[in-house]
């Protein structure tokens, strides 16, 4: 990918800062690769084939979308995330609808997304509306899915906890030009706060109040869609997570009753939910990701991309990093992280 200019102030961030930004944007890898081989399975079906996955492994003969991925390989939930890191960064650290729709269809241009099973119905529908020409807005109209959260993570790491509305503000612009609905904004607005908010506390306990107080600010923005109130179906998964249960039946409870498809509805309550029961260890909320059934990679790497914020870079351990940078080109990860640090860290001064 061509990378913006560099900010020249980098020396300026706070060493908690940059580890933990690093630890958000390669959380995001860690959780979708770990998820990527039982991508959109069944939770029976994952447990049937793989038992328990605790380490990364291929995607499996015959997957209909990740037939052939090596162990450790990310998804276009990573590739989306560093192409949004990459047009706010191009925007001079502010995301601008009009760059991030750039950037959105040259991707999908350059690593041939659409037109087979890479994509969620959201992004391709926008994207081919945006090819032809339609405004943002009409572009983005119907998207509800999960694809504008998995990828918002890098406005966490822009914006500072203490400017809720400006963070909200830039989750909307992001969300303009594939996923213009309240429901997406909301989710997208839920997992950009609490990233936001684990870099600046390392607490994945305060990650979680912010992801629940942001929807305040985040629900009259986007076309109003039909849809489960974000806001209790989190206190729901929660309460699952709060139960003296084992892992296996917390995720199954979890599965059962919020559900894990691709609905943001479902996604980003259940991701959140778990990278609490992860504690912050971003090791282990990828492993829980990645055996809860569904949309695996996707709620990895949100849940992940959390637990990541609050553990920081220093908490995945060596092999894992030099596995997800063997399996895929993640070279620009390190820059994109430290250029948005960079400018949270300038707002937060200024």
């Amino acid at each position: 990918m061509t990378m913006p200019p560099a900010p020249t102030d980098l020396a300026a961030i706070p060493g908690t800062t940059a580890d933990r930004a690093l630890g958000a944007l390669y959380g995001v890898a860690l959780g979708d690769a770990m998820g990527m081989p039982g991508e959109l399975w069944p939770r029976r079906r994952i447990l049937d084939h793989f038992g328990w996955i605790d380490r990364f492994l291929p995607g499996p003969d015959g997957h209909f979308v990740v037939d052939g991925f090596v162990a450790g390989q990310v998804t276009d939930d990573t590739q989306q995330t560093m192409m949004l890191a990459g047009a706010i960064l191009a925007g001079g650290g502010r995301a601008r609808g009009e760059v991030v729709a750039e950037h959105l269809v040259a991707w999908a241009d350059r690593v041939g997304a659409t037109g087979g099973n890479f994509l969620g119905p959201s992004s391709e529908r926008a994207i081919g509306l945006l090819r032809s020409g339609a405004p943002l807005e009409e572009a983005g109209v119907r998207g509800d899915t999960n694809g504008a959260a998995m990828r918002i993570v890098p406005v966490g790491v822009l914006v500072p906890s203490d400017d809720l509305d400006d963070l909200v503000d830039q989750v909307v612009e992001c969300c303009r030009p594939s996923h213009y609905t309240d429901i997406a904004i909301g989710g997208a607005a839920m997992i950009a706060a609490a990233v936001s908010t684990a870099i600046d506390t390392g607490s994945v306990r305060d990650a979680v109040r912010a992801a629940d107080r942001i929807l305040d600010r985040a629900a009259n923005h986007g076309n109003p869609a039909p849809g489960a109130s974000l806001r209790r179906r989190l206190s729901m998964a929660l309460s699952i997570v709060a139960s003296d249960s084992d892992d296996d039946a917390v995720l199954q409870e979890l599965y059962d009753v919020i559900g894990a498809g691709v609905a943001t509805t479902e996604a980003v309550p259940t991701a959140v939910a778990i990278a609490l029961m992860g504690g912050g260890d971003p090791v282990r909320t990828a492993v829980l990701c990645a055996n809860l059934g569904g949309d695996t990679d996707t709620i990895g790497a949100m849940a992940t991309g959390i637990a990541g914020a609050a553990g920081g870079f220093d908490a995945i351990p060596d092999e894992l990093v030099a596995t997800l940078e063997s399996a895929n080109d993640l070279s620009p990860l390190r820059d994109l992280a430290l250029g948005l640090a960079s400018h949270r860290t300038a707002t937060s001064t200024s």
